[in-house]
């Protein structure tokens, strides 16, 4: 007869190493993978502090041979580049629309997350719709009614047409419905309004996906490019990334100074991502607990 031989037995330190190796591996994963994404963002860095004919180099150089400051100097102090008012404009233009969009993403969320009234079920669905319409077919009707409005050259045009967008209602309205409904209760027990409890209990909780909201948008204003090319017609009124592309036109080959405005472009937008990244990910994780 053959014995049976009895199962082995993994010890608790061969599980620890094993569990060791399988973190090691990953963090080596990972610090490849941030690597591969933060080395264009380096390379850039390392471009600006190049001199002309370094950055021109056929050769990619990671460390300037001889770094200096001669293209922030030139791009700042150039009378027909006013990078630092391109920059200021991109300022307004981007937390004054991000400002109504979570003003007004947060109060429409709300009431088709909570308020029962009628044609919710239709108006939502519809809202959602539009997402799916390509922005560029709204050029020429947003062109039109800006026109009509007389804000053409003015940042107003850049504010107050994209702060309708359908993304933040949506975005709000999900993160409301994983709200328990029992605080909104427990307020009107005590005899609180609905915009008290609106004002006091759920836009405090709701601080995660306030700020993602707010950091989403402000990006896309930001980044955006094709539109205030269309509306903003003088030099001192346009914003950083249509700004940059006519100094791109005029110094082609000057890519010290393409990479020194892509560096003062990238300043504002990553020390808010760095100052708001664990709301991110809270609110969009929080945001999609419930449909």
């Amino acid at each position: 007869m053959s014995t049976a031989t009895a199962p082995r037995t993994i010890r608790p330190d061969e599980n620890r190493k094993g569990r060791g190796a399988s973190r090691t591996l990953l963090y080596v994963l990972l610090a490849i993978l941030t690597l591969v994404f933060i080395s264009p963002l380096l390379y850039m860095l390392s471009t600006s502090f190049k001199t002309t004919a370094g950055a021109a180099a056929p050769t990619p150089q990671w460390i300037p041979e001889e770094p200096t400051l001669q293209a922030y100097e030139a791009i700042l102090g150039a009378e027909g580049t006013p990078v630092i008012r391109w920059l200021i404009n991109s300022l307004a233009a981007a937390t004054g629309q991000t400002l109504i969009i979570v003003v007004t993403a947060s109060m429409a969320g709300y009431a088709l997350a909570r308020i029962d009234f009628r044609g919710r079920r239709i108006l939502f669905p519809i809202i959602v719709a539009t997402l799916f319409v390509p922005p560029v077919i709204l050029l020429i009707p947003n062109y039109l009614i800006v026109g009509r409005l007389g804000w053409l050259d003015t940042l107003l045009a850049v504010i107050l047409p994209g702060a309708a967008g359908a993304f933040g209602v949506f975005f709000m309205r999900q993160f409301f419905m994983g709200l328990p409904l029992e605080l909104e209760q427990a307020a009107f027990i005590d005899g609180a309004t609905r915009w008290r409890t609106f004002r006091t209990v759920i836009l405090p909780l709701s601080r995660p996906a306030l700020v993602t909201l707010a950091l989403l948008s402000f990006l896309t204003n930001w980044n955006d490019f094709l539109w205030p090319v269309y509306v903003l017609f003088s030099p001192e009124n346009q914003t950083l990334p249509a700004g940059l592309s006519t100094l791109q036109n005029a110094n082609s080959v000057r890519y010290d100074l393409l990479m020194a405005g892509a560096v003062i472009a990238s300043v504002p937008v990553l020390l808010m991502y760095f100052a708001a990244q664990r709301y991110v990910v809270e609110g969009v994780g929080r945001a999609g607990l419930k449909g």
